[in-house]
């Protein structure tokens, strides 16, 4: 059995030249070391870092490297002559607007800026601009430009786009200079990111991959479809690492997809089941992924109150996702591996015990010791001092330079896809459009909260289909959130996860669906097919927003525990029978016929739904729909005895 999990490979950092390759993983390591120092309030000598100073060095640090390492077409294998270029300026440009932070901080000599200012920060932002195609694709970019100039004509626009119009010197200057552009959300949310991003480069970098795997197959790799779970599971843990839909996709699957498809999956199956972990891993605490403190920031809550909120759901999920895989294996007859294939328990726990308690350090910093921003860095920290425990995975030099790089390219991938945020803000917000806009889905919806709210599903998935969930929520974060809030008096957390949700799953929703197309690749499986499988195993992801969003017990906001425990086990009983009419089989009846499990899935979601009157009709249905069935099984048994 194969378990080596690696990072997904997006960058070209094996064709830099060796200087670039030792200046890397040494920037990096500034770079982390500028972070700790801001963090926890160290200073040199008598120099205490701004706010606006520290964002600056940090994009010296690390954004001068998305030239190097992210390709501008697939055809730059190597490094070109300009890439070196852009890099320069990028690092230029940040070094002296580091020596002018205090001023840029006053504001007043900057929005508008100088002409030598002005022409700096028109580079920096063409440069943002290239960084985000070479990150997200043309879409994200084109994006950026449209909604960052959108000042530029946005008297222009009819009714709710009109907004307030600037000049191009002062569009600029308010993109590069001020709070409502790049110095304000996407590098807050950086610096709240940056210590999660140094702890997942530890954990990666030191093995963590391979423990999860293993252990995911020394758990469930003996019971029917093991390898199948094991996806799930080890999707689950490493897509909480990541934080990204994609590299999970191909780190864990190009493990785990193989594996399902000799053990009688089909492929498209296996794909599906793949593109389905990955997908849901982006919310599970207790990394997740940047959509998560973006809202933070938003919010401004606590990021130990977006943990509580986003865990029940993400467990709801997963919980549907293996129910499934589980009544199809019991349907087609499907094993578990052979116990020489599977790891052994002791093994890999003995072996990987300081990961265990690495996660549940973390966890104990953040919910009880509110250490917050501090307590990935005690982690990290505590992570490495652990690694020492055992010879697997001791913190060698070598090691340490491979957890370096990681980090790097995380936290430079990071910056270019969060940074661009920046346009998207200073025209939605520096034109006044944002508020408009919520005021128009209100007028729009006729103030009836369910047509809002289904305008806001097309929105969220139409921005999703396409890669962009952090851009889709933020934008519809300061226009579909305000009105869903005051039409309906809904839970403001609740609103916003699910518009996390809803952008999220685009990328296992047809017609695009890049998560299951990447899978189906891996599968060699057709990526329609697999994309409309994913539809079919994902199903809790399309429902189970709805029902936190009417009721936020399901994600800790209730009144009470009681009701909170309530409302969770109902969940996992609807989404059982849900489950089982999705896939044909239910425990302890049998398969169920192709006329009886329509019924099936609408006893589930009738008992998932968060009123009692809708409980007690899917339970009177659920009831007499599985007596049929396991009549129907009991008549067939009797004929084929007779």
């Amino acid at each position: 059995m194969e378990t080596e999990i690696k990072v997904a490979e997006i960058t070209r950092y094996e064709t830099l030249p060796k200087f670039l390759k030792v200046i890397f993983p040494t920037f990096s390591a500034i770079g982390i070391a500028i972070a700790f120092s801001y963090h926890f309030g160290y200073t040199v000598g008598k120099v205490f870092l701004s706010e606006f100073a520290f964002y600056y060095l940090l994009f010296a640090c690390f954004f001068t490297f998305t030239f190097l390492l992210l390709p501008g077409s697939k055809k730059d294998k190597k490094v070109p002559l300009y890439d070196i270029v852009f890099a320069a300026l990028i690092f230029g440009i940040s070094i002296y607007f580091f020596l002018n932070a205090d001023s840029i901080l006053a504001g007043s000599d900057w929005v508008p800026a100088k002409p030598f200012n002005l022409l700096l920060g028109s580079i920096f932002l063409f440069l943002l601009w290239e960084a985000a195609r070479r990150m997200a694709g043309g879409v994200y970019a084109g994006l950026c430009v449209i909604v960052g100039f959108y000042p530029l004509y946005a008297d222009y626009m009819p009714g709710p786009l009109y907004g307030m119009s600037f000049p191009l010197d002062f569009t600029i200057s308010l993109i590069n200079f001020s709070t409502v552009g790049v110095l304000g959300i996407p590098s807050r949310v950086i610096v709240i990111l940056f210590g999660f991003l140094i702890f997942a480069g530890v954990l990666i970098g030191s093995g963590a991959g391979v423990f999860f795997l293993n252990l995911a197959f020394a758990l469930l790799g003996r019971f029917r479809g093991g390898p199948a779970k094991v996806a799930v599971i080890a999707s689950c843990f490493f897509g909480s690492l990541s934080g990204s839909i994609f590299s999970n996709v191909v780190a864990t699957g190009s493990v785990t997809i193989p594996a399902m498809k000799r053990l009688g999956y089909p492929p498209y199956y296996a794909g599906a089941i793949e593109a389905c972990a990955s997908t849901g891993g982006v919310l599970m605490p207790p990394v997740m992924g940047a959509v998560a403190f973006v809202m933070c920031v938003i919010l401004g809550v606590e990021y130990a109150v977006v943990i509580a909120a986003a865990f029940i759901p993400a467990i709801l999920y997963y919980f549907g996702l293996l129910m499934q895989v589980d009544f199809y294996a019991a349907k087609v007859g499907l094993r578990g591996l052979p116990a020489d294939k599977i790891p052994s328990l002791k093994k890999t726990l003995k072996d990987g015990w300081p990961f265990v308690t690495v996660l549940v350090f973390l966890v104990w910093g953040l919910l009880f010791m509110r250490w917050e921003t501090r307590a990935p860095f005690y982690a990290s920290g505590l992570m490495v001092l652990l690694s020492f425990t055992t010879r697997a995975n001791r913190m060698t030099p070598q090691r340490m330079v491979s957890v370096l790089l990681v980090t790097g390219k995380l936290i430079v991938e990071t910056f270019a896809i969060l940074l661009p945020l920046g346009c998207i803000m200073a025209g939605l917000i520096g034109t006044g459009v944002a508020s408009s806009a919520t005021a128009s889905l209100v007028a729009l919806g006729g103030e009836n909260l369910y047509l809002v709210l289904l305008l806001g599903v097309v929105a969220c998935y139409l921005m999703g289909m396409v890669g962009m969930i952090v851009p889709a929520y933020l934008f519809l974060a300061v226009t579909l959130a305000p009105a869903l809030v005051k039409i309906g008096g809904l839970n403001s957390l609740a609103v916003h996860l699910f518009i996390i949700y809803y952008a999220m799953l685009a990328a296992i929703t047809p017609p695009v669906a890049p998560g299951s197309f990447i899978a189906a690749s891996i599968a060699e499986s057709s990526p329609m097919r697999t994309a409309l499988q994913s539809m079919r195993l994902g199903v809790v992801i399309y429902i189970i927003p709805f029902f936190f969003l009417f009721n936020p017990a399901l994600i800790l906001q209730g009144p009470s525990l009681f009701e909170s425990f309530y409302s969770i086990a109902l969940c996992l009983l609807g989404i059982t029978i849900i489950a089982a009419g999705m896939e044909g089989y239910l425990v302890r009846v049998g398969k169920v016929p192709l006329i009886m499990r329509g019924p099936l899935v609408l006893a589930g979601v009738l008992i998932t739904f968060p009123e009692w009157k809708t409980d007690v009709i899917g339970a009177i249905l659920g009831f007499f729909t599985t007596a049929i069935i396991w009549k129907l099984n009991k008549r067939a048994i009797e004929k084929q005895l007779e």
